[in-house]
């Protein structure tokens, strides 16, 4: 069972960060808004040190599907 690190909300955007299991030096990031599910893996190092940007591009790409949804309709 892999250990969850973090939990937070980008907006209306759930993000769960946890260790994997079989890779010690990556994480598991799943992001949830309710409408869009998205899950990458990224290594530690990543996540200590460009947190930041890491959310701003969870932020701009969760709009923008939003944003195209929209459109089509």
């Amino acid at each position: 069972m892999s250990k969850e690190i973090e939990s937070y909300k980008l907006g209306k955007v759930q993000v769960i960060i946890s260790e994997k299991d079989d890779h010690p030096n990556k994480l598991h990031v799943d992001c949830n808004d309710g409408t869009y599910h998205s899950e990458f893996t990224i290594r530690r190092y990543e996540y200590e040190n460009y947190k930041r940007h890491m959310n701003q591009k969870i932020t701009l790409a969760y709009n923008k599907q939003h944003d195209k949804e929209s459109s089509d309709s």
